[in-house]
């Protein structure tokens, strides 16, 4: 069973544009010579993210002629880290953000590449319905959240008393069962309902696990979340998560730095055309349309992007029908920099918050960094991320502001400036990460499952979803698939 844990994602209109930054060493590595035009040898991978940087690489390192199509000026994709937008050597992850401790195959690569991981520290204050409590007074039982219906003692997981029923089912006919399996059919809201849970339940589930997976709980299949709850594998306050240490960047950067020339920059993909023998991909070039030829095709770009492809011909009828309706939230992070860290003084109320504000989770990011300025990043999604989408840089920057001047009183005299990441208007991705959406529990294998000369890789393949650890994960696989195939 998959942990629903947020890893995180996620520049900003504010200072720069998406993929501004190249690094250092990549700028000359946009000529592809006539020769490996011509080379039917060729393993093509489209998408630079963690996915294709990893099966990329793998394939190179045993030998194997490939070639990386990215449509950024950047390796990365959802991994992104800010460092010229703050003071001081401040950066932030505005996009893919924590590593779990389950995290086996992200945490290889840092082994490899001898990238330290951090811990993260864990949340210690709860702004709800603007009430200031602690995490401390929580567990202890001194406060209770603000909520009809909740057992007191903890934040996550208030939604399992209400679906018992159905995690006795779990574990007496088996997850596999029809009776259970049927349940996809259904939203968490509407379960929830049925069995008995107050309306405070559903909105506090919005805040708890649906802001963790970027989506509202109308929108998300009950089947998931009661399977979470039968194996004690959902997200909580418990969580223990870990933080690359110098930012996340550096692990894309070393795959591409590794890689070399054999990653092309600045080609986003037009078509795909495909027959028995060979795969061709269509790309724009310098304003052209340029083609390119292989054995095989490796394509790890989002769904939210693949649809948007002409294919042909069409693949298989279900993966088709996968790629135009896989579901995806709404996800935003939110720089801020003040010139002291006020929410490690003696009467905060934390320095990482859970809150019911538009800014949904807001923690101190600059833990690891030095002082005496410091960031907190808030990580925003569902409603509240696309009702802030749809502002200006200016409009959102004044939410925030505001917003923290709630939970920290003092926040206000120390504000200097900030930056926003909306990742669905980054023109490659347009969305959050995949979840699983009421009806798509057969989604993730259909997506996943090779069609002749073609092998997918992605976040939305993995059984580790939504995770820097599922993207790199389902990157292996299409290299195994590869490699067995050829």
């Amino acid at each position: 069973m998959k942990k629903h844990s947020r890893r995180n994602f996620l520049k900003s209109s504010m200072v720069l544009g998406a993929g501004a930054i190249m690094p250092k060493g990549l700028t000359n590595m946009t000529k592809i010579s006539t020769k490996s035009f011509s080379d039917h040898n060729r393993i093509i991978i489209v998408g630079a993210g963690l996915a294709g940087l990893a099966c990329a690489y793998d394939l190179d390192q045993s030998g194997y002629n490939v070639l990386l199509l990215e449509a950024r000026s950047r390796p990365g994709g959802r991994v992104r880290t800010y460092r010229d937008t703050f003071a001081d050597g401040l950066y932030a992850e505005m996009g893919a953000e924590y590593v779990d401790s389950s995290d086996k195959y992200l945490r290889k690569y840092c082994e490899d590449f001898g990238l330290k991981v951090l811990p993260a520290k864990q949340y210690d204050g709860i702004y709800v319905r603007d009430q200031h409590i602690s995490m401390k007074d929580l567990k202890s039982g001194k406060k209770n959240l603000p909520f009809n219906g909740i057992k007191g003692g903890k934040l996550f997981g208030q939604e399992s008393a209400y679906i018992q029923d159905w995690i006795e089912k779990v574990r007496s006919l088996g997850p596999s069962s029809a009776e259970v399996q049927a349940l996809d059919k259904m939203s968490v809201a509407d379960v929830l309902r049925k069995g008995g849970a107050p309306q405070d339940i559903i909105d506090l589930y919005t805040y708890t696990n649906a802001t963790e997976s970027t989506t509202v709980s109308s929108q998300m299949s009950a089947l998931n979340m009661v399977l979470a709850n039968s194996e004690t594998s959902a997200f909580s306050e418990n969580t223990e998560e870990g933080r690359i240490l110098g930012g996340n960047d550096q692990v894309p950067k070393i795959f591409a730095k590794k890689l070399g020339e054999k990653i092309r920059y600045n080609r986003p993909i037009v078509k795909i055309e495909y027959n028995e023998d060979r795969v061709t991909i269509y790309f724009a070039e310098n304003g052209k349309r340029r083609s390119m030829s292989g054995n095989n095709c490796v394509l790890a770009l989002p769904v939210s992007i693949l649809r948007s492809i002409k294919i042909d011909p069409p693949f298989s009828d279900s993966k088709m029908h996968c790629i135009r309706n896989q579901s995806y939230g709404h996800v935003m992070k939110v720089a801020m920099q003040y010139r002291r860290r006020f929410w490690d003084e003696p009467g905060s109320i934390g320095q990482r918050v859970f809150t019911d504000t538009p800014l949904r989770r807001v923690y101190h990011f600059s833990i690891d960094q030095p002082g005496p300025r410091g960031i907190l990043l808030s990580f925003t999604s569902g409603s509240d991320a696309e009702r802030l989408g749809r502002m200006n840089e200016q409009r959102r920057m004044k939410v925030a502001q505001e917003t923290c001047a709630e939970i920290w009183n003092d926040a206000p005299q120390y504000w200097e400036g900030g930056v926003t990441k909306y990742w669905n208007k980054d023109p490659w991705l347009k969305a959050s990460y995949s979840i699983d959406g009421v009806g798509q529990k057969d989604f993730r294998e259909i997506l996943a499952q090779p069609e002749g000369r073609f092998h997918f890789a992605g976040e939305h393949t993995s059984i580790h979803r939504a995770s820097m650890n599922g993207a790199i994960e389902s990157g292996i696989r299409a290299f195994k698939e590869i490699v067995k195939r050829i």
